[in-house]
């Protein structure tokens, strides 16, 4: 069974090329708008990791990391943040949400690749 991974991004577009990327790596994707539409989506869904934009409407990245550590059936699922923000300040905020790592846009098909293997290693 492949494992599912669940986009999330106010930009169609990212969502787009994260979700053929992975999908024609042989993931199964849940795409969602924001932290709202994930959390929505994640009552429906078992997703295996998360990868999320912190800038986004309604709720943020570092909000939607914190409800999704905060939910027990949630808490272990790996969470990587997908951002234009390189600052220390900005990285240190979602790791201390629950982050399990940090990709910065913009970005390769083989970076993204290579970030997801490594964390659903």
């Amino acid at each position: 069974m492949s494992k599912v991974v669940m986009t999330v991004d106010d930009s169609s577009s990212i969502r787009q090329m994260v979700s053929l990327t992975l999908s024609q790596a042989g993931y199964t994707m849940v795409q969602a708008s924001d932290g709202v539409d994930a959390l929505n989506k994640l009552s429906q869904n078992r997703v295996d990791m998360i990868i999320t934009d912190i800038h986004m409407p309604n709720m943020n990245g570092i909000q939607l990391i914190q409800k999704v550590r905060a939910n027990a059936n949630l808490r272990f699922v790996p969470i990587v943040a997908l951002t234009t923000e390189s600052q220390a300040e900005k990285k240190m905020a979602a790791k201390q949400a629950g982050a399990t790592g940090w990709i910065i846009k913009p970005f390769s098909p083989d970076q993204l690749l290579a970030v997801v293997k490594k964390v659903l290693r």
